[in-house]
């Protein structure tokens, strides 16, 4: 990631949290959270800002990395983190990711792409699968888990 991209994100978590959402929540037209992950090399606590949509209760991410041909670091991040925590402008919400069984990834996709086309040209620019990650909350319970299954099959 180049320089005034991350510089540009460091401001952009700083001033959501400041401001707990009120400011950074919103951006270009999309609702915009804040992923906490751990890093799986380096340990440290990341914090993320990622356009997210929803389906229902859960939350719906994208893992297009502006359609590059390798997944987003975060992406990588929760692969082997059973429980993350977001924040969704002031509230502060302890969430399960699980990616998108294939049943689910289609109809997703369609949600997604109804409302940002902007995945559709970032699928276009890779051979990978995009893959959507859903962010169940804590209290919703649990179901068999999909992590760490591959998106190469959808």
């Amino acid at each position: 990631m180049n320089l005034w991209l991350r510089l540009f994100m460091a401001i952009h978590v700083l001033v959501y949290r400041l401001t707990r959402g009120v400011l950074g929540s919103r951006m270009a037209g999309q609702s915009v959270l804040l992923l906490h992950t751990i890093g799986r090399k380096s340990g440290k606590n990341r914090i993320t800002p990622i356009n997210y949509f929803r389906d229902g209760e859960r939350f719906v991410v994208v893992a297009s990395n502006w359609g590059r041909s390798n997944n987003p670091a975060w992406y990588i991040n929760l692969q082997n983190q059973p429980a993350v925590t977001i924040q969704v402008k002031s509230e502060v919400i302890k969430v399960r990711p699980e990616d998108a069984t294939r049943a689910e990834y289609q109809r997703l996709w369609k949600l997604v792409t109804g409302k940002n086309d902007y995945y559709v040209r970032y699928q276009k620019q890779t051979q990978r699968t995009i893959p959507i990650v859903i962010l169940i909350p804590e209290k919703l319970g649990r179901r068999k888990s999909t992590r760490g299954n591959s998106n190469k099959e959808k």
